[in-house]
């Protein structure tokens, strides 16, 4: 699965009860592909390619990652103690992940 279906996966996922009042910028820069942004507002999820100009928190990891983390094969918080997965800004915003979205 490329990054790119994960990513359209995960906005299937998108849980819109879970965003209400909600206004978060996730930041995913992916070290072996390219950088995206989840733009949640208010119910809604935006996918976009490219870095946001101000995101909410930023989360680094590499593709086997991040498909593992969608997947739920792999949990995020192991992830990040492992040092697979590494945040940037708001990390308390990286453990909302799981509620806005339907992993696994």
């Amino acid at each position: 699965m490329s990054v790119a279906q994960v990513f359209e996966k995960l906005e299937k996922n998108f849980n819109p009860d879970a965003a209400a009042g909600q206004d978060l910028i996730f930041q995913f820069d992916i070290e072996d592909d390219k950088v995206y942004h989840l733009a949640i507002k208010d119910r809604t999820c935006a996918l976009v390619e490219g870095p946001s100009d101000d995101p909410s928190v930023t989360l680094i990891m590499n593709s086997e990652t991040l498909q593992g983390i969608v997947s739920g094969e792999t949990d995020g918080m192991q992830a990040f103690m492992s040092g697979q997965l590494r945040a940037e800004g708001d990390m308390m915003l990286a453990t909302k992940l799981g509620e806005l979205f339907d992993m696994g």
